[in-house]
């Protein structure tokens, strides 16, 4: 698995990158974000750590070059701004994970092996479907009555939570678990803003909507309410 560090602060890097090479993970490091960037969009990787703070270009700049380029490689943001808005910048840049500093190596440990297990999997393309709402889960597309829909990274993965468990209601701890790689914080806001991203892309525009609250309990996708 090959791995590029974009992290301008050398003992941190340092720090990294020996830990993950006696993990038997390749890792290229990157100490400011144009280079950063020259090697996201000139390699291939197996996933990205990427600081927000860098010299010559922003993490955030370097994550949106990337997502123009490929949708599919796994991008951890590592940063020491870690407020619910901050977070909401990257995830909607199309981040997969965001860690915090200071951190332990061995939860960044865990967030990788995450990300690079799920990039290591072959997955079998399926088109899911209810209604008139179509996600295909090969070529990542979403369809609402023939409508091409554009989704961040994030969104398109809490959209397949709701298909693959249409009909159930999801608690927001659920949702967390199994969308976010990230410690669940049960004060965060994270999660209802991220629903309410998704319904103003799947339900604003059409009569029949997909996505319902259940009060106390959390939020369920079917054809009625």
């Amino acid at each position: 698995m090959k791995i590029l560090l974009v992290e301008d602060e050398p003992k941190v890097s340092a720090f990294i990158r020996r830990g993950l090479e006696e993990e038997q993970y390749e890792v290229e490091v990157a100490y400011d974000g144009t280079f950063g960037q020259r090697l996201a969009l000139s390699h291939a990787y197996d996933l990205i750590i990427l600081d927000v703070i860098l010299p010559n270009q922003s993490g955030l700049d370097v994550l949106k070059a990337i997502r123009q380029q490929d949708q599919q490689v796994p991008v951890l943001m590592l940063t020491a701004l870690g407020t619910t808005t901050d977070k909401l910048h990257g995830f909607d840049g199309g981040a997969d994970d965001y860690l915090v500093k200071p951190f332990d190596f061995a939860e960044l440990l865990a967030r990788v092996k995450v990300l690079t297990r799920r990039r290591g999997q072959t997955t079998k393309g399926a088109v899911l479907t209810l209604a008139d709402l179509n996600l295909d889960t090969a070529a990542k597309t979403v369809t609402r009555s023939g409508q091409p829909i554009k989704l961040t990274a994030r969104e398109f993965n809490l959209l397949e939570l709701f298909m693959r468990n249409r009909g159930r209601v999801l608690s927001r701890a659920e949702i967390a678990e199994n969308s976010w790689e990230e410690s669940f914080d049960s004060g965060s806001n994270v999660i209802d803003v991220y629903v309410n991203y998704l319904r103003n892309k799947i339900d604003k525009n059409f009569p029949t909507k997909l996505i319902h609250t259940v009060v106390g309990m959390g939020y369920v996708l079917r054809e009625e309410g």
